[in-house]
């Protein structure tokens, strides 16, 4: 017997739950099809604040608030002995300017079940085995139960929201290689015993490698006295053939002033992970009958904690677009959703690229930006990706550009003063 449903979304983490309340807003029957079992763990632990408004919007802003996270304002950079941080709440863009910094584990699960308090059907152990169409071609959905039966589920429509697992692009053969080098990255979680006084905890701090600008580490504080860290680099530049993971990590760790001192007394405690290759990309982002939600559609980099920003933000833009459809609709899911969806993932793109070009770095650490640029610049590393009032997401290589060309002017020199301090912003 073939069940049937309104909405089936592949996935219960960030992207999936969001999705799955804002449907049940909507009136229709959703079933949520999940692979592993909550609480498990996830890296992406450091929000941005524009997060906080998809949340919201799904009616999870009370939940979340007080389920004990870290306090996050903003992001810390160092480099060498240089400093630099962001105040995400002096940004551009309306809307929030704080958020926090989760355990992926107890998060996912907070958003999790607050989608089932809506109403939301979560399974958890059900594993999609393949995907087609049934004789009223409609969506059908194959998968193993958590007892291992083998059962189909039809749906008036499916969001495929299953992050890296990216179940759809793998059975219907949608997934392209990203444009973007091969890198690794290793993480854990760690007691940090951070004692200096001067150490923000409630900002991610972002530290660049002494000697190579392409490798930098993620420090992001939890509420309980642990962190998590994590190094990413081009995919060679660990030799994982002699060293462990944990040895690969402390190494690199002890190659950074910045980052070793601080950690100085940190107890090393939870098996080092590492992941290659995750950036990723696929030939469309729908298709009929479904459309590809988060990491499952794109993912580019963790450098600006841009993944769960992405996820949430397709889950808000595909979720009237399924019930206008479901409700007999004409939607256009290229012009709708693919093309507003990719506005900001591009800006994304254009920042992290520059960053590692070390171009964006050059501005993250130059002092002296004027107020205003600082502003739209924060509003980027706050989420606010397709805030397209801001320069900097409407024409985003262009402007920064020429905020490098500014911030590298020789004409400027640490005596003669600060080397981008004025660009038009008109």
């Amino acid at each position: 017997m073939i069940e049937t449903t309104d909405v089936a979304i592949i996935g219960a983490g960030p992207s999936g739950a969001i999705a799955a309340a804002l449907l049940r807003k909507y009136g229709h029957r959703v079933v949520v099809l999940e692979q592993t079992h909550f609480p498990r763990f996830s890296i992406g632990e450091s929000l941005l604040p524009q997060c906080m408004e998809f949340i919201a919007e799904a009616g999870m802003l009370d939940a979340v608030n007080s389920a004990g996270f870290q306090y996050k304002n903003g992001a810390a950079f160092a480099r060498n002995g240089e400093k630099a941080a962001f105040d995400f709440r002096d940004k551009f863009s309306p809307g929030m300017g704080t958020t926090f910094q989760v355990q992926r584990a107890r998060f996912d699960q907070v958003l999790a079940e607050e989608a089932a308090k809506a109403g939301a059907d979560i399974r958890f152990g059900h594993r999609i085995d393949a995907f087609g169409y049934g004789e009223d071609e409609r969506p059908l959905l194959t998968y193993f139960d958590n007892e291992g039966q083998r059962q189909q589920l039809s749906a008036g429509f499916v969001l495929d929201a299953s992050g890296f697992g990216r179940v759809l692009p793998r059975l219907l053969d949608l997934e392209l290689p990203s444009d973007f080098p091969l890198r690794m990255s290793l993480f854990t979680h760690i007691e940090d015993n951070i004692s200096d006084p001067l150490h923000d905890r409630d900002k991610i701090l972002i530290v660049v490698h002494p000697r190579f600008e392409e490798v930098w580490y993620w420090l992001i504080p939890f509420s309980n006295g642990r962190c998590s860290l994590g190094v990413v680099a081009p995919k060679g530049f660990f030799d994982t053939a002699t060293s462990t993971p944990e040895q690969l990590l402390r190494e690199a760790v002890n190659t950074s002033p910045d980052l070793s001192q601080l950690l100085a007394n940190a107890r090393f405690d939870t098996p080092v992970n590492q992941i290659g290759g995750y950036a990723c990309n696929v030939k469309s982002l729908w298709g009929k009958g479904y459309a590809l939600l988060g990491n499952a559609g794109e993912f580019l980099d963790p450098v600006f904690s841009s993944g769960v920003t992405i996820a949430m933000k397709s889950a808000s833009l595909a979720a009237p677009l399924v019930n206008r459809a479901l409700s007999g609709g004409e939607v256009d899911w290229e012009t709708e959703y693919a093309q507003p969806l990719r506005l900001g993932v591009d800006t994304f793109r254009t920042y992290v690229t520059a960053w590692y070009e070390g171009s964006f770095q050059k501005v993250i650490f130059s002092q002296g930006q004027q107020p205003e640029v600082r502003a739209m610049i924060a509003s980027i590393l706050a989420g606010y990706a397709w805030d397209t009032n801001n320069p900097f997401v409407r024409e985003s290589r262009r402007r920064l550009n020429t905020l490098v060309a500014l911030c590298t002017e020789p004409a400027f020199s640490p005596t003669a003063g600060p080397s981008c301090e004025v660009l038009p912003c008109s």
